[in-house]
Formats: structure tokens, C-alpha cells, sequence
């Protein structure tokens, strides 16, 4: 698989699985919830009020959350123009970034693998992160 290629909604599901001690849980909406530890650290959204188009005032049904190690790793994935990243006010001072997953080919698959393994990363026990990024030789 090319790291380089654009990213897929299907990545999201490949990477988030394949990372360890992974649990899927079913939302309200029976949409995939995915944790480490009985943490959630990637989900897909139910369309929700705050996250709606501005023209048509229609609401989203399409957004990720992905959980992010800080609120400045939030501020500058929010921040960047050049990424599909955002947030509402819901969502203020929640250690998260929304996409939506008719933009996720704005990112590159291993920009991608990146924020998961962030959020992941985030959500992890200390012992668990600190043996993947061992196991990765990331540390």
C-alpha cells in the first residue's frame, strides 16, 4: 500500500483496527466508535448541530473526531488552511479535531496514519504507548 496516495474513509478503519488493543463499540447511530482502554480516540459522528453547512444549514453526516495529544496540537491542525481540519464550539476545550470524510483525500494516507497514531497515542495507557512506540522504534 502506498503511503503516499490520497486517504480513504476506509483508511480511517484500516489504521484505527490495526492499531493494538483496539475495541470498536456502536454509537447512538450505530456509527463505529473506536478505543483503547474503553477510551475512545477516533468516531464517527452522528450529524449534530453544530456542524453544518453555512449555505444550506444542512447538518453534516459525514464527520470523524479524532483525538489529538494537546489543545496546541488542536490549534494548529485547526489552524493550517492547508489541511481539512476543524472544530465548533462544542467542542472547545475537548482534545479533538473534526473532518469531514468527504475531504479525507485532502490528506496524504500517511499524514493520515499519523493522526491516528496520534490520537491512539493520546488515549493509550502509558505502559501500552510507551510498548507500541518501543515496538515501532518511535521512542
Amino acid at each position: 500500500m502506498a503511503r503516499s496516495r490520497k486517504a480513504r474513509v476506509a483508511d480511517v478503519h484500516e489504521v484505527a483496527l490495526g492499531m493494538p488493543h483496539v475495541t470498536v463499540e456502536q454509537g447512538g447511530g450505530k456509527n463505529p466508535v473506536y478505543q483503547v482502554g474503553g477510551k475512545s480516540f477516533v468516531f464517527f459522528r452522528t450529524p449534530r448541530p453544530d456542524a453544518f453547512d453555512a449555505e444550506t444549514g444542512e447538518r453534516y453526516s459525514d464527520v470523524i473526531v479524532f483525538w489529538v495529544p494537546s489543545e496546541d496540537d488542536k490549534l494548529a491542525l485547526v489552524s493550517d488552511e492547508g489541511n481539512p481540519f476543524f472544530t465548533t464550539p462544542h467542542f472547545d476545550g475537548h482534545r479533538s479535531v473534526l473532518v469531514r470524510g468527504s475531504r479525507i483525500g485532502e490528506l496524504s494516507l500517511a499524514e493520515l496514519t499519523e493522526v491516528i497514531q496520534d490520537a491512539w497515542l493520546s488515549r493509550a495507557s502509558k505502559r501500552r504507548g510507551s510498548t507500541w512506540l518501543e515496538e515501532n522504534r518511535l521512542s
